[in-house]
């Protein structure tokens, strides 16, 4: 297989699109670029996706199409997600973009979802034999996958996303500890499930997919000057690290943390609650190591192609 690719992820959130040249079964990434849509902004606890949601959606993928033609791609993948999946209007709005763009999306579950996760995170941080959280935090869902080098023991999706928590529990600037335990106890209903699995599958690593991990990341090398690579696969993050960064994080108002170094405006609201979740399964479960994928679910779908 020889040909240049668009793979575009319609995050809740994030839209992505990265352009890839396969040749001869190996990929190289040519391009990237991420928009914040916020398609849930607003709906995502009514299940609808809103009209100015939806001109966001359509007009980003316009400008994703122009960029896939300029940039020779011959074909383009395109992947949604729980906001989509969970709206009464997705397929409506997923008609009205095809026409409107030529952009064909594939709404795909959350089990669906966290297979893909699973294979782009596997691909970057080459997983063990010992098995592994992965955790991806989506506007929509959080997928979590236990899993090895030999394949997923488990995997699960549930509808907590980022924007769906700060909508039901974000309510002060900074967030207030009240909110805080809300939203714990909600956890605590909500992941019963997930806690099962992890006293069965007793992973040892706890690796983090894209998004608020990788500006966890960001954060911890602008603090530590630590240098990184534009393509890295990999990004370095210390529990030790993340501890301090959680206590900063839940003390400080928006516009407080919109100038810690590293942070960028896209994450800047959603990150509060994010790290409320991490923190949250740290207080249950143990982990001797933390990890950070920069590839997901975009990187899973191609590591598929290439292998299949």
């Amino acid at each position: 297989m020889n040909k240049k690719i668009g793979i575009i992820d319609c995050g809740t959130n994030t839209f992505h699109l990265m352009i890839v040249t396969v040749k001869d079964n190996i990929p190289t990434i040519n391009y990237r670029i991420k928009k914040a849509v916020r398609i849930g902004a607003g709906g995502i606890n009514k299940n609808i996706i809103l009209p100015d949601a939806e001109a966001r959606a359509i007009s980003t993928l316009k400008d994703f199409k122009k960029i896939a033609k300029t940039k020779g791609a011959k074909k383009i993948y395109a992947f949604a997600t729980s906001a989509f999946r969970n709206a009464t209007n997705g397929e409506v709005l997923k008609i009205k973009i095809q026409k409107e763009t030529g952009v064909e999306i594939s709404i795909i579950d959350g089990n669906r979802e966290a297979e893909l996760i699973f294979k782009g995170v596997n691909y970057a941080l080459k997983l063990g034999v010992d098995p592994s959280l992965v955790m991806d935090i989506g506007g929509g869902s959080v997928e979590f996958i236990i899993g090895d080098n030999s394949g997923i023991k488990w995997k699960r999706s549930f509808e907590i996303g980022g924007q769906r928590l700060v909508e039901k529990f974000h309510k002060s600037d900074p967030i207030l500890p009240i909110e805080i335990k809300a939203l714990e106890l909600f956890l605590a209903k909500e992941l019963e499930e997930l806690f099962i699995a992890l006293n069965k599958y007793t992973p040892t690593v706890l690796a983090g997919s894209s998004g608020t991990f990788d500006t966890l990341s960001e954060m911890y090398t602008a603090e530590s000057v630590i240098d990184l690579s534009a393509e890295q696969a990999e990004l370095p993050l210390t529990f030790e690290a993340y501890a301090v960064q959680h206590q900063q994080l839940i003390s400080l108002s928006r516009a407080e943390r919109l100038q810690i170094p590293g942070m960028i405006e896209m994450r800047v609201d959603m990150i509060v609650v994010a790290s409320c979740l991490i923190n949250y399964i740290l207080s249950r479960y143990t982990f001797s190591e933390i990890r950070v994928s920069t590839y997901s679910l975009k990187e899973g779908f191609l590591t598929e192609m290439i292998t299949q």
